[in-house]
């Protein structure tokens, strides 16, 4: 009992000591280049001594990826109190209606938010730029050439354009106009001219001293100065901060959570190659495999990776997966139900083929890409039907290879049953019924039963359908079954 008692009082000190560690950990101050943000709960309320500058990157394509980081990034700036959120951007642009959320965003934010363009905000990111309180921009950059255009870099119709011209205007609008004070006159001037912002997209407007009209306008760094589109030139993050007056703040830095480097990677075309393969490989073994096993838990599980980073995302929509779902129910109907392969069979594979390309693809496309949408998704089909068939063929050789490999010599039965030794596959009784007639126990579409000397046998009809209690007679025996003829009476 004494020993019990101190080993209790050991577990009390250790947990106190842990305690002590963590909690003197928690006021450590993390760098720009090095803080995490998935701190507890504890640390994310430890005042400041300054304030505090939150930072996170937008580095690549304006797209659903992007504002789910914009929206976590916020969230946790909310969180933090942060004085101020510095949002770190390099991109040529993306997905129109992902920027217009982004840009709305910022707008509304009650923390005010700085943007450092790190070489490029060109199209999404110029509209995402211009919604920041500051912009800053790193020498041999450019922010504009915000004209809306499909996959293939054409210009698309002009009411998508008008939607862009006008969100950039008022985007611009937003920020007010600066009072300037000259004797007595007193005169209001945009902090950011909306008609430069317009001309970032329309190359019809002319804005003197700026653009002549049939360019667009993409302005450098200099030139983002000269017309207030920049307060400043900087290097890195650090310099941001120091330029802007907030140098003694400390900085927290968003970073990927383990479930977002997993999404990542399970959106790659690669990753979703593999799990089509898994899929279709899945449904093949299972099908050469009587009852249920194991292959269909894997094509279950492929299945389940497939989509749910995809609806996770907002790409993958309701209609898709249950389309998907329908897909397979059909195709099991066709192989197990329905005689031959037909209508059903046809209507599920395309419905799988529709649902794996759709769910890839975010459906706003069809609004603001016009024919370069149809483009999108006949590429995305055809990836997506190449892999399908790669799998198929893939697990038909995967599956010889098991019949045949020493490898696997023991996943399946090796005796043999030879004919010598007694081994018959059918029962020769039914040979007996050649010639005889009897009548329809089913109905034969081509396949059904017959009734022959009262003992029933299954059978095929030989020319067209025969229905029940019509008279047949048996005209021969093949593989294991009755050949039937219809008695015209």
């Amino acid at each position: 009992m004494r020993a019990l008692s101190i080993l209790k009082n050991w577990r009390v000190l250790c947990l106190i000591l842990c305690i002590q560690i963590l909690s003197s950990s928690e006021i450590a101050i993390d760098t720009v280049e090095s803080h995490s943000l998935t701190d507890s709960v504890h640390q994310n309320t430890i005042q400041t001594k300054n304030g505090l500058v939150y930072i996170f990157e937008i580095r690549k394509e304006i797209a659903k990826p992007a504002w789910r980081i914009t929206l976590e990034a916020f969230e946790e700036a909310l969180l933090l109190k942060a004085n101020y959120i510095l949002i770190h951007l390099n991109t040529y642009g993306g997905m129109v209606n992902i920027a217009d959320s982004i840009r709305t965003k910022i707008l509304n934010s009650p923390i005010p938010v700085m943007i450092f363009i790190d070489n490029q905000a060109i199209s999404a990111g110029a509209l995402i730029s211009i919604a920041a309180d500051s912009i800053y921009m790193r020498s041999g950059g450019s922010i504009g050439a915000a004209t809306v255009v499909d996959q293939s870099g054409a210009v698309v119709p002009d009411k998508y354009q008008s939607f862009m011209r006008s969100t950039m205007r008022a985007t611009a609008e937003a920020h007010g106009k600066d009072t300037i004070i000259k004797g007595n006159d007193t005169t209001y001037v945009w902090h950011r001219d909306p008609h430069i912002a317009e001309a970032m997209v329309d190359p019809r407007l002319v804005v003197e001293g700026i653009i002549d009209s049939g360019k667009v306008l993409t302005l450098t760094v200099e030139e983002a100065i000269q017309v207030g589109y920049c307060e400043g030139k900087a290097s890195s993050v650090r310099e941001v901060l120091e330029i802007s007056g907030l140098s003694d703040y400390e900085t927290r830095k968003y970073e990927l959570k383990s479930i977002d480097h997993i999404i990542v990677l399970l959106l790659s075309p690669v990753a979703q190659s593999l799990l089509i393969l898994l899929i279709i490989g899945g449904i093949y073994f299972e099908l050469q495999t009587p009852g249920v096993g194991f292959p269909l838990g894997i094509a279950i599980a492929a299945a389940l990776l497939y989509f749910a980073p995809l609806y996770i995302e907002g790409l993958a929509q309701n209609w898709e997966v249950l389309a998907f779902i329908v897909g397979i129910v059909l195709l099991a109907l066709e192989i197990f139900v329905v005689p031959g392969f037909g209508v059903t069979g046809i209507s599920g594979i395309m419905l799988i083929l529709l649902s794996l390309t759709m769910s890839v693809i975010d459906n706003v496309v069809f609004e603001f890409e016009g024919i370069g949408a149809f483009i999108k998704v006949a590429k995305v089909f055809a990836r997506i039907l190449l892999t399908v068939l790669v799998s198929f063929f893939l697990s038909l050789w995967i599956s010889r290879k098991v019949g045949t490999s020493n490898l696997f010599k023991g996943l399946a039965l090796a005796a043999e049953q030879d004919k010598s030794r007694g081994f018959i596959s059918i029962d020769t009784h039914q040979k007996d019924m050649i010639g005889k007639s009897g009548t329809a126990y089913t109905v034969l579409r081509p396949s059904g039963r017959v009734k022959i000397e009262g003992e029933i046998f299954d059978a095929k009809a030989e020319i067209g359908f025969i229905d029940k209690n019509d008279q047949v007679k048996v005209i021969r025996d093949e593989t294991g079954q009755l050949y039937v003829i219809k008695i015209k009476k």
